[in-house]
């Protein structure tokens, strides 16, 4: 690339640090939280309006009958395009506009975006409402810098990747919006590290797993049959047999953090007997033997494992259970499943990010996995499109933690590699 466009575009960069500040801020403000999917069309309409003074046109497509989707909570996507002067790429910056729930902890208001030194605090900061916000403005430096560019600049808003993304980017990918043949390189801005290149993302199984047991009075427990107490079995035997089996499994892949370099499980959720009373219910529970018990569990595995096999092996330890517990039994329920996904390193979308991080930064991009899926799943699976990538500013240890921020000098610089990115991919007529 031309040394005196890479200078012209830091120079564009830099007169818009604070707006950059401020398009963080104003996203951090509006709270999406997911579940249950607040405010959606209320971030995909500050979006379209942000990008419409920089020429971007909007489509709004809500994704009616996906998981999560009601008329109380809509689940709302923007896709917004700018067309250059001449035929060419499509670049699409792809960025989840949900956040989680706050949870405990925070020393400050997580929806304020309060600014302190170099960090901008807020839930969603970094995960991954800086990542967008740097999109946004290497998008609006490079249209100001080369305004006869060829092709197209594509920034979407989509909702639910914190839950799946079947109410986003699955959605967007079945309706064809990320078909190869009109969107050719896209980078998804979640927060990987500024250095780093993310190429995608173990396997991951969910499934729910229910314990039978029969009711009774709790005073004659020897009247029923606990269903929590089958389930203590199954937990027990996790912990013996099965953990103790991941722990030792390595990949090959280039997964953050080292401990993700495993197989792993996650007991999400655990529910038995009484359903949870209802707010402001002040009695007491009834006395009774918990007929049902539920497990939801997240199962993370590797390139080298089948996923059959994965599965094989939870309803081998059910049945190991069931040998020692007179009365046991059981039902294993599929929630979903994803497929690991790895971009190849020869990609153009690779090479040419990593080249922009060389120019930027003056280091040698780290390539990495993630440990969680994101995104790039839909766009890989659904979408039948290989040439995508994880790169944005942020510290991943930071997503969904209390008092989470994000670094204005990474988003700058971040920033500066997407603008660089989308002069080599996309250059000029």
């Amino acid at each position: 690339m031309a040394g005196h466009v890479r200078d012209r575009l830091m120079i564009e960069i830099d007169q818009r640090r604070d707006t950059l500040i401020e398009t963080a801020r104003d996203l951090i403000r509006i709270p999406t939280i997911n579940p249950p999917g607040e405010n959606y069309r209320e971030i995909c309409d500050h979006l379209a309006a942000r990008l419409a003074d920089a020429g971007f046109s909007a489509s709004f497509v809500r994704a009616n009958g996906a998981f999560g989707d009601s008329d109380r909570y809509p689940r709302w996507n923007v896709i917004c395009r700018h067309d250059g002067a001449g035929s060419g790429d499509c670049v699409h910056f792809n960025a989840h506009t949900d956040v989680v729930t706050v949870g405990k902890g925070w020393t400050r208001d997580p929806f304020a975006a309060t600014v302190e030194g170099d960090r901008i605090y807020g839930r969603g900061a970094c995960d991954m409402k800086g990542g967008l916000a740097s999109a946004i403005i290497a998008a609006e430096a490079f249209i100001a810098t080369c305004p006869d560019y060829r092709g197209a600049i594509e920034i979407s808003g989509t909702a639910d990747e914190e839950t799946g993304g079947f109410g986003g980017v699955a959605h967007l990918a079945e309706q064809g919006w990320f078909d190869p043949s009109r969107v050719q390189h896209v980078i998804i801005p979640e927060p990987l590290n500024k250095d780093r290149i993310c190429l995608g993302h173990r396997g991951v199984w969910w499934a729910e797993i229910e314990t039978e047991g029969r009711i009774a009075h709790g005073s004659m427990p020897f009247l029923g049959d606990c269903a929590v107490r089958h389930m203590g079995a199954v937990i027990a035997e996790m912990e013996a047999s099965l953990f103790p089996a991941l722990a030792v499994r390595r990949t090959d892949m280039p997964v953050v953090p080292d401990g993700a370099r495993q197989s792993t499980l996650n007991v999400n959720s655990i529910h038995g007997g009484l359903a949870e009373p209802e707010d402001g219910y002040t009695g007491l529970p009834s006395a009774c033997v918990p007929d049902r018990c539920v497990i939801t569990i997240d199962r993370r595995f590797l390139v080298e494992e089948d996923i059959d096999e994965v599965k094989a092996e939870i309803d081998s330890l059910m049945q190991r259970v069931a040998a020692t517990r007179p009365g046991f039994r059981y039902e294993i329920r599929d929630l979903f499943e994803v497929q690991p996904v790895m971009t190849a390193e020869t990609a153009p979308v690779v090479t040419t990010v990593r080249e922009a991080i060389r120019e930027v930064m003056a280091v040698d991009p780290e390539m990495v996995l993630s440990p969680g899926t994101y995104d790039q799943k839909h766009i890989d699976r659904i979408g039948r499109l290989q040439n995508c990538i994880a790169y944005g500013p942020g510290l991943l240890e930071l997503a969904h933690q209390p008092d989470e921020w994000i670094g204005i000098g990474d988003m700058m610089d971040s920033a500066r590699v997407m603008a660089v990115s989308l002069a080599r991919l996309l250059g000029e007529t």
